[in-house]
């Protein structure tokens, strides 16, 4: 049986009136509001849906908030509330649609490192919820770390960044980036909680190496690494190498040795 065409126009008015507020919450700024909704109603949804935004980008970028205080965060939550069309609509994943929204974001009078430090703000959380586990490699947690293969935790993640991150805040605003990179270690500890860590150049390089290539041993991974720094005695450099994999493998961010 088909539909009366009652019924079908009802379905269409309807969607046209939902679709009419929706675009007037986005921006009631430039779009005029739907009629039929009295003003006092129109500032209830604008207040729910806006203040609902603005509340949870603040939890999940908290230093960024502070930084951008009052109007001037209020703006730029407003901004991406508008402009920015998002691919999910789970609320898991507003903060990664924020990010986003600043990767394409071309605003003069913004600061150089925005969208780095909003990375950096982000990834807590990314990594707090996700779903990855220790036991997602197959792995021998008292395996040898020079004779065999070592393994990164899947929930242990090095960063770099072009800009000091993890200093960044309300009382220092760096205008241009330091000669070194930011060199950084996220990793989700047993009780849930995520760590930060600095990382230098060394110990970063060889995480990326065990996690890029890990049909190679300890041994070689380190060897290579060494030919890389330009070392003249590469036993020492193996020595010192190793203690570095013995001291990742006990604060978890490396979880022992692969088994095929």
């Amino acid at each position: 049986m088909q539909p009366e065409r009652g019924a079908d126009d009802a379905g269409a008015l309807l969607r046209a009136q939902q679709d009419a507020l929706a675009a007037y919450i986005r921006d009631p700024t430039h779009v005029a509001p739907p009629e039929g909704i009295e003003e006092r109603r129109l500032q209830v949804y604008r207040d729910l849906f806006f203040n609902n935004i603005a509340s949870m980008l603040a939890g999940n970028f908290p230093v960024l908030h502070r930084i951008f205080a009052g109007a001037r965060w209020q703006a730029l939550v407003r901004d991406f509330y508008r402009d920015h069309g998002s691919r999910t609509p789970l609320f898991t994943e507003l903060a990664r649609e924020f990010l986003r929204y600043l990767e394409t974001r071309k605003v003069a009078d913004d600061p150089p490192w925005l969208q780095e430090l909003a990375h950096y703000e982000w990834v807590e959380l990314a990594l707090q919820i996700s779903e990855a586990t220790r036991e997602d490699i197959a792995h021998e947690a008292g395996g040898g770390l020079i004779a065999g293969r070592p393994v990164v935790s899947p929930l242990a993640w090095p960063l770099a960044y072009a800009w000091p991150v993890h200093r960044i805040g309300p009382a220092f605003q760096p205008e241009t980036p330091p000669d070194v990179a930011t060199l950084l270690l996220l990793r989700r500890e047993t009780d849930g909680k995520v760590s930060f860590h600095e990382l230098s150049g060394l110990t970063f390089r060889l995480l990326q190496r065990l996690d890029a290539e890990p049909q190679y041993t300890g041994y070689e991974h380190l060897a290579a690494l060494a030919a890389e720094a330009g070392a003249t005695d590469i036993e020492a450099f193996i020595d010192d190498g190793a203690k570095m994999l013995l001291q990742l493998h006990r604060e978890g961010t490396v979880l022992g040795t692969r088994i095929d």
